[in-house]
């Protein structure tokens, strides 16, 4: 995607497609619709039809008649006094959606300001709007029909203080684009493509030109540190596991790192617990975890932050075989503790159990895993909200102010400690797992008996990493959740 900024007026632009917007507010809507008049006479007709109003959402179509772009999309922002960073989003991701739908493969979109919003920060917002809605999981589509994108991308306006806001957010943008399209992709992908030796590939090639550090571990090294918890649950797998570890020194020698933990369990049958066979397909799905703290990282490295992140990925298929997992085995992962398998499908937090451990190594500052660990999360929060738990105030603080400023919503759930009873084991440590209640509550508990001295936060997303149909600038399918979230957690993390 090619991102530029120019301070240009709206006729002078040679995209294919012009993009305005308008408020819904009387006074606004009336200024819009006569100034486009005025620079469109023939267009006069639809522009003054009651059609547009301006609602968040709606658009409306100018054809110019004038040289450079034939025609301008107008998107509606709603009323001025509630315009946020959101709503710049949607509004600048509906126009894009209607501009890509002609088949066009560049954009001109004129910046405007949100309300209460610094130039920078409007910007943006347009700018990741437009660019994460130009989506489409199609490499395997083999007919050329519907496969053009829009490729190119101009923020233009005649203010200099918009263009000098455009121009200091494009970077960031560009690299927002690339994490999260990637984390898309990793989890679009089947698992005849995705699998953890070639998830660990898409890793280091991801990371060439970005100065991230990428160390594979393969299964002899994962025997050899006794991370009992992914080798338990690729007994039933051909394939061998991996454990991913990617580092980026962005900040200071002495500055302690961020450590995103992603459950990367590439395709998930349930083992001998196996899953009804209706939907398995989204399975390939289940390594969202890690695709999303691989772009993460990649978007942190791409953007240039000034901090050092490291991202952890134990990564296996979980299948049914002679040789798989059962119920009422016993596991000891790497920090000498035990859990005895109630179900052999609550699997992911058994590799992360020992990634959570392995991150102890690096004296972190913070430490968030993700996974799409629980349906009982879905159950609970649907497949708009993210679960999180976590240890320590700050840190969630400081990832709710994240979600908030990127709209990634969170809802914490609690990890009192009388929910412990339901994981109880007569056997081992733990149980895997606690039956029907509570369950995304008694999994975080589960992985709070293997992190170590440090902030913890833990993100269940089972229900938002796989979207059941397009909304706004997220696609059907892997949305690529919690990619923007970790940007801007450590870009405006507060100590």
């Amino acid at each position: 995607m090619n991102i530029a900024i120019s301070q240009s007026a709206l006729t002078n632009q040679k995209a294919d497609i012009v993009i305005s917007f308008s408020f819904e507010d009387d006074s606004l809507l009336k200024a819009t619709k006569k100034r486009l008049v005025e620079l469109y006479p023939t267009a006069s007709a639809v522009v003054n039809s009651n059609d547009f109003k301006g609602t968040l959402r709606s658009t409306m179509v100018i054809y110019t008649g004038a040289k450079g772009a034939s025609k301008v999309i107008v998107a509606g922002l709603g009323k001025k006094d509630s315009c946020t960073a959101e709503t710049l989003r949607r509004a600048s991701s509906a126009a894009a959606k209607r501009a890509a739908a002609y088949g066009v493969q560049s954009i001109a979109i004129e910046a405007v300001l949100g309300n209460g919003l610094t130039p920078e920060e409007s910007c943006l917002s347009l700018l990741e709007g437009a660019v994460l809605s130009n989506y489409k999981f199609d490499k395997y589509i083999t007919s050329a029909k519907g496969k053009k994108k829009i490729n190119s991308i101009t923020l233009f306006s005649d203010s200099k203080q918009l263009v000098a806001a455009g121009k200091s957010v494009s970077a960031m943008a560009k690299s927002i684009y690339d994490g999260v399209t990637l984390a898309r992709d990793l989890a679009q992908a089947p698992n005849n493509e995705i699998y953890p030796e070639t998830l660990a590939k898409a890793a280091v090639n991801a990371a060439k030109g970005t100065g991230i550090k990428v160390t594979i571990l393969d299964k002899k090294k994962i025997q050899a540190l006794k991370m009992g918890g992914l080798l338990a649950v690729n007994q039933g797998s051909v394939r061998p596991p991996v454990f991913i570890v990617m580092e980026y020194k962005g900040g200071k020698a002495t500055d302690k790192p961020f450590v995103f933990v992603g459950k990367g369990i590439t395709f998930d049958t349930g083992g001998i617990s196996i899953k009804p066979a209706a939907g398995m397909s989204d399975m390939k799905g289940d390594m969202h975890g890690a695709a999303t703290v691989i772009g993460g990282i990649i978007a942190i490295a791409k953007a240039k932050l000034p901090v050092n992140v490291v991202a952890l990925v134990p990564s296996t298929e979980n299948m049914p075989s002679g040789t798989a997992l059962v119920p009422g085995d016993i596991v000891t992962f790497m920090n000498g503790k035990t859990a005895e398998i109630d179900n052999t499908d609550a699997e992911g937090r058994l590799v992360l159990a020992d990634a959570l451990h392995y991150a102890s190594r690096y004296k972190p500052k913070a430490v968030i895993d993700f996974a799409t660990l629980t349906g009982a999360c879905v159950v609970a929060l649907g497949t708009v909200t993210s679960g999180l738990m976590g240890t320590d105030s700050h840190l969630i603080d400081q990832i709710k102010k994240a979600s908030t400023r990127t709209n990634e919503y969170v809802c914490e759930l609690p990890l009192h400690e009388e929910y412990e009873d339901l994981i109880k084991s007569d056997f081992a440590d733990v149980k895997n797992s606690g039956g029907r209640w509570a369950g995304a509550i008694t999994a975080g508990l589960f992985l709070k008996h293997f992190i170590g001295d440090y902030p913890w936060a833990h993100m269940d997303i089972a229900g938002t990493g796989m979207a059941p149909s397009d909304r706004d600038y997220w696609p059907k399918g892997g949305t690529g959740i919690g990619v923007r979230m970790l940007v801007d957690l450590v870009k405006n993390w507060k100590a």
